[in-house]
């Protein structure tokens, strides 16, 4: 079976994870960085904004399942895109709205999905989401993989990840896996 991987980031990327976790099709995420000039960085070198990398997630995905268009329109709709290097309270470029292409047909394909999203409107506001071309995808240290999974009754979780899990599946229920548990979020 061949797989597809795909970089984005979209604010925190425990968010991110835990809903694209859900998502049919998808094999494997991970939290990570990418984008910045600093090799190997820390949460916390990230955390100061001084790095430039963005928190992101690997996605790797079954594409006869789940096509990279579909992935990105569905990510366009799990966070707000069109608010420069923020999502609700996380503040800072780490925070950034972006989609990291690792080939020119992932790069067209999002390309033509921001067109297509920004033209239906969607959004109040035009979108900020940026593409930037994937230059080394950096893993996040262990602690923060599948981090709503492990943590669900702290804060943050139950606050902004939680109200996240249930509206994905509540508005795109067709997408979500059909063994994911009911408790998770």
């Amino acid at each position: 079976m061949w797989m597809e991987t795909a970089v984005i980031g979209g604010g925190c990327f425990w968010c991110v994870e835990a809903v694209l976790r859900e998502l049919n099709g998808v094999a494997s995420i991970r939290p990570g960085y990418a984008g910045g000039h600093t090799a190997n960085p820390t949460y916390k070198e990230v955390c100061t904004g001084t790095t430039f990398h963005a928190e992101v997630v690997e996605v790797t995905f079954d594409p006869a399942i789940l096509s990279y268009v579909d992935l990105l329109r569905i990510f366009l709709t799990i966070h707000d895109p069109t608010t420069p290097n923020r999502q609700g309270a996380d503040v800072g470029t780490q925070y950034r709205s972006v989609i990291m292409p690792a080939s020119t047909e992932q790069e067209n394909a999002a390309r033509g999905v921001l067109a297509e999203v920004e033209a239906a409107q969607i959004w109040q506001a035009p979108l900020s989401t940026t593409i930037e071309p994937l230059q080394i995808f950096y893993p996040a240290e262990p602690e923060h993989v599948d981090y709503f999974a492990r943590h669900p009754e702290a804060a943050y979780c139950q606050a902004v990840i939680a109200p996240k899990v249930r509206a994905f599946r509540k508005h795109a229920a067709d997408h979500v896996r059909a063994n994911i548990s009911p408790n998770h979020a």
